[in-house]
């Protein structure tokens, strides 16, 4: 499988630098996306999962600096790269659809101006063309009457087709990677399903893969097939989407999962993970999730466990598979 990676990042590491502290908003991240697959980052809001799809694109802003790691695209670590070269690769190869299409879209351009520029900058056409093929990607998007919409900003556009706005722009330039944050945030029901169903269809039709970065099960289930699970920075659980949401190994995987109902199960109760997320400027010494876990021991307030290999594809940060035996294998990730 190795031949068919896309992306590997290797301990990623993103510290704010702030009044109260260093914010280690990505401490030691490794995961590794295949190419035509979707990856879902999951977890609360809080826990690193935007902020290392930004790392990926190299769009962090101060205060916040990547301190260390490696993030090799196609086997060439992204890290290293210079500024314009980074710049071509950004939009190019590599696209973000950013969880709000209103504040990320430039108010004063219409949405001819801002598909045309990114065709433009990414050498893949200009002036009539560009235009042509502006409409071409509204069409493909699902945009009624696209030529239209052509001449509308931002702001005179429903939230759905803002998001289709910044899904054709994104595609623009045919990207062999896409990481869409939270692409249905503030959408309702119906429009979630058209805007996941469409990000299928174009990951079938063009053979991209996707970093999908979510806080919904529901959406990861149906739409992904790996999934990395993120709690305060770390990654504490990854696998296979079947495999993990039906048999979770992570003690917070589990109450993420009995957090939300599932069908044709009415005698399961919704129960909520008690406390909170940690503070990121005042992280507990030892496992991170130590004072909201079930199932905490003694050691786990002491010291950080190892990223363990229980089965091959799975993997989780957590001492009850520490001290499984011989047939688990820990492996250092700080």
């Amino acid at each position: 499988m190795m031949e068919r990676t896309l992306l590997e990042v290797k301990n990623l590491q993103t510290h704010f630098s702030t009044y109260r502290g260093t914010l280690r908003a990505v401490d030691g991240v490794s995961l590794t996306v295949r190419r035509g697959e979707t990856l879902a980052l999951v977890g609360e809001s809080g826990c690193g999962k935007s902020v290392t799809g930004l790392s990926i694109m190299r769009l962090v802003r101060r205060p916040g600096r990547i301190i260390q790691g490696e993030i090799s695209f196609d086997k060439e670590d992204l890290l290293k790269k210079p500024r314009a070269e980074m710049r071509q690769i950004r939009g190019g190869r590599i696209a973000m659809v950013f969880q709000d299409p209103l504040s990320t879209l430039n108010p004063a351009f219409t949405v001819q101006n801002q598909i045309s520029e990114s065709l433009k900058i990414h050498g893949v056409a200009s002036g009539r063309e560009a235009k042509e093929r502006s409409i071409q990607l509204l069409e493909a998007m699902g945009i009624p009457a696209a030529r239209e919409r052509l001449r509308n900003y931002p702001h005179e556009l429903s939230g759905g087709m803002r998001q289709r706005v910044m899904i054709a722009i994104a595609a623009s330039c045919e990207p062999e990677l896409l990481i869409a944050d939270e692409p249905t945030t503030a959408l309702d029901v119906t429009l979630q399903a058209q805007i996941m169903d469409l990000l299928a269809q174009i990951k079938k039709e063009r053979g991209l893969a996707i970093i999908l970065i979510t806080h919904d099960l529901g959406i990861v289930s149906q739409f992904s097939d790996r999934a990395a699970v993120m709690y305060a920075g770390h990654i504490v659980e990854q696998g296979a989407v079947e495999s993990l949401l039906e048999e979770p190994l992570h003690p917070y995987t589990r109450g993420l999962l009995q957090c939300v109902p599932r069908l044709g199960r009415p005698d399961l109760p919704i129960t909520p993970i008690e406390g909170s997320v940690p503070d990121m400027a005042a992280l507990p010494t030892g496992c991170r999730f130590a004072p909201r876990c079930p199932h905490v021991m003694e050691h786990c307030w002491q010291s950080m466990p190892l990223t363990y290999e229980p089965a091959p594809g799975r993997s989780v940060r957590c001492f009850l598979y520490g001290e499984a035996g011989d047939s688990v294998r820990g492996v250092d990730t700080t």
